[in-house]
């Protein structure tokens, strides 16, 4: 609902992921394409339909069940990082892994940092990085997991073309090392193409499917 009444930001939207399929969702600027994204990982929640998600319907479970299914099951990475700034990048990969009980949390970020060329940088905070490291730390905490799935929001939105370029070829190389399905969201169509599918939304439907290059 917004101010001015509901707003029907997705609409008839019936899409099949299957597992370890690369797809990427395209198309322009408020076509719905992070909506989608957040609908999949349980981020946000379906007014109508369903949305399935290894074995669970994910809009009939509370927040507290999405939560633990996102933590055991899932790794997103979005445009902007989202570190703890009063956090190493080991401390940062690590915590969600301590949370969820992981007793080798700190070797299993240590084992995805180096994973992302940031053996070097382990100890240094978010502010003592760039923006491309940063981006890294972000990929490595949600790979740490070893995630099923893998959600990536504009993962380049906010890099350089030759940081962006490193991170879009780690984010592959992380989906294929783990076996997991990766959804992408993104502008750019040569990224698209690297898809095993490229799905364009506009105002909100799927308005084209096909088979990547």
């Amino acid at each position: 609902m917004g101010n001015a009444g509901p707003v029907r930001i997705l609409d008839a939207i019936t899409l099949d992921v299957h597992r370890q399929e690369t797809v990427g969702l395209v198309g322009p600027s408020g076509s719905g394409k992070s909506s989608l994204l957040m609908l999949m990982g349980g981020l946000e929640k379906a007014t109508g339909g369903k949305v399935l998600a290894l074995g669970h319907d994910l809009t009939a479970m509370t927040e507290d069940q999405l939560a633990r299914l996102r933590r055991d099951h899932f790794g997103v990475v979005f445009q902007s990082f989202h570190l703890i700034p009063t956090m190493t990048a080991l401390e940062n990969v690590a915590t969600p892994l301590e949370l969820a009980g992981d007793a080798d949390a700190f070797d299993r970020a240590e084992e995805e940092l180096k994973a992302v060329g940031l053996s070097a940088r382990m100890n240094h905070y978010p502010s003592e990085l760039s923006g491309g490291e940063q981006q890294r730390v972000a990929l490595a905490r949600a790979a740490a997991p070893r995630p099923d799935i893998l959600l990536a929001d504009e993962p380049t939105g906010n890099l350089d073309s030759v940081s962006g370029a490193a991170i879009v070829d780690l984010l592959f190389g992380l989906r294929e090392r783990h076996a997991a399905t990766l959804v992408l969201v993104t502008h750019a169509p040569d990224l698209a193409r690297r898809c095993d599918r490229v799905i364009t939304l506009s105002d909100g439907r799927i308005s084209e499917t096909e088979a990547a290059a």
